[in-house]
Parts: C-alpha cells; structure tokens; sequence
C-alpha cells in the first residue's frame, strides 16, 4: 500500500495527467482533420466532450447520494443493530458481513459500500463493549466486497447506460436489453459463484486470522432540531409527507415497470434512481430527515462531479481526433475471438486502476472494445460484462471508492489491502472461467 500511495497521486491528478497523456498521443498518432492547428482542433474535441456527459454525471451523483441516504434511514439503521448481535465471533462476523455486503452491493454499489461500512463499524462497537476478539482490519475488507460485484449487479452503469435508448454508442451497439447482460444466465450464475467463493473465503480467513481487543472512538451522532415550527414549514418534519412522496415514486415506477414488452430493457440508471429516490424518501418520512442525509453524502459524491467531465473529455478527444481507431486495431491485433474477452477483462481492470469510476471508464474505454468486438464478431452484450467484471475487480486494489468506508470504520487502506486483494485473485479467477466458458 505504500508503493501504491508513493507512486499514485489523487484521483483528480491522474484523470489531468490521463487527459495530458491522451493529447499527446492523438498529436503523435493520428493527423489534423482540417486547416486549424492539430492542438487547436484537440482542444476543441476536449471541450465538446466535457459537455456531452452532464446528464450521465448527475445520473451517477444520484445513484451514490441516495444509495448512502438510504442505508442511513432508520429502517436499514434497525437492520443493521439487529445484524451486530449476530456478530458473536470472529467467523460469525465476516461470513455475515461479507453476505449483507455483497447482497446490498448487488442491489446499488453506493448502498452497499455505506451498508457494510456501518455494518461493519457497529460490529467493531458491539465486540468492544461485549469484550470479543476480533480482527477489525479483515472486517472492513469483507464490507468493501459490495464494490467488487456491483458493477453486475442492478446498479451497474455500463450494462444499464446500454440498455437505454440514446446513449452514447446507441449507433454502433444499437440498445442492449438487461436480460443479455445483467440478467443473462451467465451473469446470475457468476454472482452466486462470486458470493460463495467470498463468504468462503472470509471464513477460512476469520478461522486463521489473528484477532485483537477493538478500540474505536465514539462518533458524535447529529442531533436532529426539535424548535417549535410554524406554519408551512411544519410539512418539513411531517412524518408522513416525505413518506407518501416516496410511495407514490415507488408506485408511478411499478407502473411503467408492468409493460411486460420493456421489462428488459426499462430498468436503466433513470428508472433505479427512481427506485432509491422513493425508497429513501418513504423509508426516511420526513423531508426534513431526508434532506439531512442527502447532506451527509454528498461529500462521498464530490469526486464524480469533478472527475466525469474531465473523462468525457478524455473521451471526445479519442472518438473526434481518431486515436479512437488506432486503439481499436491495435487492440484487434492482440487478441481473437477466444482470447478477446480476457483481454477486455484485463485492461478494464488495469484501466480501473488510474480511472476509478466505472460510468467514466465506460465512456473511455467503451468505444474501444465496442469496436473491436464488432471486428471479431464477439456478442456485444458479453463485451460489455467483461468490461463490468474487470471494472469491479480492481476495486479490491484501488482504494479510492474506500474513502467513504475507511472514514466511516477508522481503518486505513494498508489495514484493508491484504484481505481484499485474496479477494480479488478469488473473484478474478471466476470471472475469466466465466467469460471463457459460460
């Protein structure tokens, strides 16, 4: 972890160098469209592209934000108390942990993350009152599993910005329903070996770990306002308000949803920040409770708000200037239509290393083995899955979607890295049988 942290700089600073890096090659390997200067035209490229993902960026502020309100409502809050009692040891701690993790985690990867981080930080309370054993660091290690299935799961941004009409590569890949990617036997089949092989691993670890006395400091908890309102504003803190907001989204989204038609392919980014807006909102009740939670998140959502521009304009630089196809045929070159999607899994997962975000990355890298996916006639609904499954795997190596769950336990990410790289072999070998053979 401290070559890591010695070598790698902020994720802000690598998506500056990785555009630095683009402009270079586009002017080294691929020629002026027109009469202006090459860097003038580059700088063009950037600009249109920077603008062109503003919908997409807010799609994936939505889906962090209110994932993490939710897993803060007092509902999954009771879960969660109800979850720590079964903590009673060592083993019993990870195996549970890592199940409600990686489930959440398949459900919304901003729930999930938040969800076993608090799971995971009252079972360290509940072991330091109660005097038990425990290996805190492989704890926090079997919370961040969530971030190594979601991008399969129904939050997955690459699977559902496909299965949507309009997006980005609508032209060359046409819209690719959820029952070829993220409800493909395939993919179920892989997500329950993955879930197994972990909750396995966890307890083979939490057999043979060390354990240790827990000392966490006690966080200071928000004290919710109880001044007499008047007036309109009594709606803020009316238990029932929020509550029916949220049920009649739930509602209007089940509605759309019963088109047996579109079932495959309405379930995008829209329709499930539809699902975690009402679901938050009904589950919170008052708006007022809401709104705090939003605030709460929010700074876990900075980075995607700061970073997506400047991979949409990494991306617009590679599709306008033609740097796009030279990757393409290079990576044509590489590989066949046997070896192509470990290829597709391999640099998508070593690309997740410098771009940690898997909506950004789809816009990246996307085009590229779309490309070459069409050159070897490889389906294109597998392609996008191996590029999901190699996203999600290096997670376990990139520390930077821990951020939320390191400050929420108190861990480091040197704590955390030895356990969830065992993770990622485990998980890394199921998914290359899987898109070899299945």
């Amino acid at each position: 972890m401290r070559l890591v942290q010695a070598v790698l700089p902020s994720p802000f600073v690598i998506a500056i160098l990785l555009t630095f890096l683009t402009s270079v090659l586009a002017l080294l390997l691929t020629e002026p469209l027109g009469s202006e200067p090459h860097i003038v035209q580059l700088f063009h490229n950037w600009e249109s592209g920077v603008w062109d993902l503003l919908s997409f960026t807010m799609q994936m502020m939505l889906m962090l934000v209110l994932g993490h309100s939710l897993a803060l409502s007092k509902p999954v809050q009771r879960l969660i108390r109800m979850l720590t009692a079964f903590a009673t040891n060592n083993v019993r701690a990870a195996v549970m942990i890592t199940t409600f993790s990686v489930l959440t985690g398949y459900f919304n990867w901003g729930l999930g993350l938040i969800f076993g981080a608090i799971l995971c930080r009252k079972v360290g309370e509940y072991a330091q009152e109660q005097g038990i054993r425990l290996n805190y660091a492989l704890m926090g290690a079997c919370a961040y599993t969530a971030l190594m299935v979601w991008h399969g799961g129904l939050s997955g941004s690459a699977p559902l910005t496909v299965a949507k009409d309009g997006h980005s590569l609508v032209a060359q890949t046409g819209v690719i329903p959820i029952n070829e990617t993220l409800f493909s036997s395939m993919n179920i089949r892989v997500f329950f070996c993955v879930l197994i092989a972990l909750v396995g691993c966890a307890y083979l670890l939490a057999r043979n770990s060390e354990f240790e006395m827990i000392t966490l400091r006690s966080k200071k908890k928000r004290k919710e306002h109880h001044a007499e309102v008047l007036g309109a504003e009594r709606l803020d803190r009316w238990e029932w308000f929020g509550r029916f907001f949220g049920l009649l989204i739930l509602f209007v989204t089940v509605l759309r949803y019963r088109s047996l038609d579109a079932k495959y392919t309405i379930l995008n980014l829209d329709m499930v920040n539809l699902i975690l807006f009402g679901l938050a909102l009904a589950l919170h009740g008052s708006v007022a409770r809401f709104i705090r939670s939003v605030e709460d998140a929010m700074r876990d959502a900075t980075g995607i708000l700061i970073q997506f521009p400047l991979y949409a304009g990494i991306m617009g630089m590679m599709t306008h200037s033609g740097l796009l196809d030279v990757f393409a045929n290079y990576f044509i070159t590489l590989s066949d239509p046997q070896s192509f999607p470990v290829f597709a899994f391999i640099s998508s997962g070593l690309v997740n290393i410098l771009v940690p975000s898997g909506g950004g990355q789809w816009q990246v890298q996307g085009p590229i083995l779309v490309q070459a996916a069409q050159e070897l006639h490889y389906p294109l609904s597998k392609t996008v899955m191996a590029l999901a499954y190699g996203d999600q795997i290096t997670n376990m190596l990139q520390p930077f979607w821990a951020l939320p769950l390191l400050g929420i336990t108190g861990l480091k990410a040197k704590h955390i890295l030895p356990y969830s790289l065992l993770f990622m072999v485990l998980g890394a070998i199921i998914y290359v049988v899987a898109l070899l053979y299945w």
